[in-house]
């Protein structure tokens, strides 16, 4: 049998975090990206009720922390026979924290549209929906790009805080076993390799798919 030499031999566990750090990133982007849409509408809806609605529930999440949203969740939502796995919390969690976030920029690209623009599909006729999905979406979403790839980062990089609500990601796994070990130095050098790894490619992906769409639209 082949012995692992160090610090290589910390990877099979710290690998096994980085399959629910991963799966964090995922769905709560996933969710992050409908809430963003949802709530960036609701800002712009002639409705007041609706955009007061939306602008309570953005204020809410963005000026409380992540880490107190996550204890919430955990420990207070029991209380009201409310009961989620630790992966459901972290989930629901990162996505509403950071849709709300990402709200504001949904609103901002839709604004930053030129109204001239808007002004000539009303001169040709067009309905609201048709302007909104041949005219403002498609130069709105193309000017979201940047800002969404720094929230994905982030939000990957937020994952780290679902380690104190017990849900044994990356972050979990090395400090599960700096306790063991007293490896400190090998297991948070990797953790942060770990990260960076996972980080990379996806601005590599964003830059590139960014370029796609700039292309598609010249």
């Amino acid at each position: 049998m082949i012995a692992i030499p160090p610090p290589f031999d910390l990877l099979p566990t710290l690998w096994r975090g980085v399959g629910v750090t991963v799966q964090l990133t995922l769905f709560g982007s996933a969710l992050a990206f409908g809430v963003a849409l949802i709530i960036g509408f609701g800002r712009l809806s002639r409705f007041r009720l609706i955009r007061l609605l939306a602008t309570v529930y953005m204020e809410l999440f963005r000026g409380t922390t992540l880490l107190v949203q996550l204890f919430w969740a955990y420990f207070v939502l029991p209380h009201f026979g409310v009961e989620f796995t630790e992966m459901q919390i972290g989930v629901l969690v990162l996505g509403l924290n950071y849709g709300a976030y990402g709200s504001e920029i949904v609103r901002g690209s839709i604004l930053a549209v030129p109204n001239t623009q808007i002004e000539a599909g009303i001169a040709l006729n067009m309905s609201p929906w048709q302007i909104m999905r041949r005219i403002i979406l498609p130069q709105a979403l193309l000017m979201m790009l940047p800002p969404f790839g720094n929230l994905l980062i982030e939000l990957l990089k937020g994952t780290a805080l679902v380690s104190m609500i017990t849900l044994a990601d990356l972050t979990f796994q090395g400090t599960l076993m700096r306790v063991s070990t007293l490896r400190s130095l090998e297991i948070f050098s990797l953790v942060l390799i770990i990260y960076f790894l996972l980080a990379y490619p996806l601005t590599l992906a964003l830059r590139l798919f960014e370029r796609k769409m700039a292309e598609g639209r010249s």
